[in-house]
């Protein structure tokens, strides 16, 4: 049997992220991927340090930020690739009381490094009342970043390409098929429900609708939010999404949510439009809004890193390092994200 240090079970944000902490550490490993399409492959990918419904910043948002542009320092010496867009968030206010909550706002101390208190005018969709931008916002290229890290863990031999089957876990010899393995990472998102050694965790899936369509108007070259996000993927494709959705749990496109994202794109590009794809997946979401890592309790190197929801991107690179210096290092889990408080 061939030992490795680590098997990672989910190639999502947490998974990749995770992998990236034992590739920088010279740590052995597999990850398996099933190839299905996660939240985490057709996310916007945008990183937003402001709650743009109350005008809000959310736990640990600088330290998240500052850790962004080092982790994709470190993975860019491996990829030859920066996946780093430096393009702002700009918020389209529904009305003028928006505008002096936004103001009001931007004068806190935890806030005003974020909201920018000069308003501006967008020329290509509808902001009657203008739009705020959110300083040190920006968004990753979400495909480039999957394809070419999946390649470089295939590529190097770390990939496997099926789906992990529980029933194969011998847990008194540590061994997963022909591999013995030190420590064990769920990094399911949602499927994370069905694994038999933590479907206790309360992991909610909530469906998300998002479309690429195409532009015969080109938007202001920012990340456009209103209702939904809009911004440029290449040439004339744009993405708009995304939809949320606590109680549709099939897998197939909602009807009514592709609706509702046409309909609120109309609301603000009053141009002609053309609708080229439809994506739709869960995310992993928790009621308390923090990422669960931690241990289980009986396997101890048996690990859990999941509920990331809308914001993977940060999630996901701030708490791998998080995770791996708590397995290695020995350094406390913060009482906010570990698993143990569902116990």
């Amino acid at each position: 049997m061939k030992q490795v240090d680590y098997i990672i079970v989910g190639a999502g944000y947490a998974g990749v992220f995770f992998a990236h902490q034992l590739i920088k550490e010279k740590k052995s490993f597999k990850i398996f991927y099933d190839e299905n399409i996660s939240a985490s492959q057709i996310s916007a990918g945008v990183c937003n340090p402001v709650i743009l419904k109350r005008f809000n910043t959310f736990w640990k948002s600088q330290e998240q930020i500052d850790y962004l542009d080092v982790i994709f320092k470190e993975i860019e010496t491996y990829t030859s690739k920066n996946y780093l867009i430096d393009e702002n968030v700009v918020r389209i206010f529904h009305n003028d009381s928006e505008k002096v909550q936004w103001t009001k706002n931007s004068q806190k101390e935890d806030l005003k490094s974020y909201l920018n208190p000069d308003f501006i005018k967008l020329e290509s969709v509808e902001n009657s009342f203008g739009a705020g931008k959110v300083n040190q916002s920006c968004r990753i290229d979400v495909s480039s970043f999957f394809t070419d890290i999946l390649n470089y863990l295939e590529d190097n031999n770390y990939l496997i390409k099926e789906k992990f089957d529980y029933q194969l876990i011998d847990t008194a010899n540590n061994s997963y098929k022909n591999f013995t393995f030190k420590n064990l990472i769920f990094c399911e998102g949602i499927a994370s429900n069905t694994n038999p050694f933590f479907s206790n965790i309360p992991i909610q899936p909530n469906k998300g609708h998002c479309l690429k369509v195409k532009l015969n108007k080109v938007p202001d070259s920012y990340i456009i939010k209103k209702k939904h996000f809009l911004f440029n993927l290449q040439n004339d494709n744009y993405y708009y999404g995304g939809s949320y959705d606590r109680f549709d749990k099939t897998n197939n496109i909602n009807d009514e949510s592709v609706e509702e994202l046409k309909s609120a794109l109309k609301g603000i590009y009053k141009n002609d439009f053309e609708i080229q794809d439809i994506n739709v997946a869960f995310r992993a979401t928790v009621a308390d809004r923090r990422p669960i890592l931690g241990r289980h309790q009986k396997y101890q190197n048996f690990y859990i890193f999941n509920g990331l929801g809308a914001r993977g991107v940060y999630n996901g690179s701030y708490f791998s390092k998080v995770l791996f210096d708590f397995i290695e290092n020995n350094l406390n889990l913060e009482s906010e994200i570990d698993v143990k408080r569902f116990y």
